[in-house]
């Protein structure tokens, strides 16, 4: 009898002790869960944007040429680059305007969208931050250290931001978002896009497109001359992409009418 006591004590004892096991296994799986879920994609955007407005002031702070071509070259590559690296992580958004209209179009969840838009803006102090401490202070003040300067009319660079956003974003969307046409080439257009808008529009507004990438420069050469218009362009161009796919243009899931 003796021995087979102490046969069903060892099998209870190492029965518990698997079990206890087991459950510190779930729950280290839980938290590196909620790491890779909440945690881990903020600190993509936030690494991601500092290179970003890095890369974006360092081109328009360096610019040897006459024209936009330097920057532009410079903007969409890097976010190409950026967003094929990081996308995986995050979904490459390093932009307010794009996380916005991401999560209108059921890209995102709505807890990770201001930790989003908080950790893109603060990227976007650092990558400015980096660009300011690179370069001599009369090269970096000669062009405000990349900040958008509104040279023209207030009303028609808004309209140009909204525009232009509009089309980044509604790319965004319809290449890596929406079902039906979602492409693994998305990185490569929306890069494109970016400098194809700055191309266009570079000298009406700067060709911003981007809350994050305006305000880092701002804070950094302190230079705050009608900024909001590269909140309220960007904005209203998010909001109508949303409504143009949620409308018309998305897959029978995303839309919410015409079903």
């Amino acid at each position: 009898m003796s021995g087979e006591e102490t046969k069903n004590e060892v099998f209870t004892v190492t029965e518990m002790g698997d079990v206890a096991a087991e459950k510190a296994a779930i729950s280290a799986d839980k938290k590196e869960c909620r790491y890779e879920l909440y945690v881990q994609p903020c600190l993509a955007e936030l690494f991601g944007t500092s290179l970003f407005v890095f890369v974006g002031c360092a081109s328009v702070v360096g610019n040897v040429g006459i024209g936009a071509i330097q920057p532009a070259v410079a903007h969409g590559l890097a976010l190409g680059v950026l967003i094929m690296v990081l996308g995986q992580i995050s979904g490459g958004h390093f932009n307010p305007a794009v996380s916005l209209s991401v999560y209108l179009c059921g890209g995102m969840k709505l807890v990770l969208l201001l930790p989003y838009i908080l950790a893109q803006l603060a990227g976007g102090m650092i990558g400015a931050g980096l660009t300011k401490a690179m370069y001599t202070s009369s090269i970096y003040d000669a062009s405000l250290g990349g900040a958008f300067n509104v040279a023209g009319d207030l009303g028609r660079t808004t309209l140009a931001e909204a525009v232009m956003t509009l089309i980044l974003t509604m790319v965004v969307c319809m290449a890596a978002v929406n079902s039906r046409t979602r492409t693994p080439v998305a990185p490569f257009c929306i890069g494109l896009t970016v400098t194809a808008n700055i191309l266009a529009g570079g000298t009406l507004s700067g060709a911003c497109m981007n809350p994050a990438r305006a305000f880092g420069p701002a804070v950094a050469a302190n230079h705050w001359e009608h900024h909001w218009v590269y909140w309220v362009g960007p904005t209203c161009g998010a909001l109508l992409t949303s409504s143009f796919i949620r409308l018309m243009l998305g897959d029978h899931k995303t839309r919410v009418v015409l079903k």
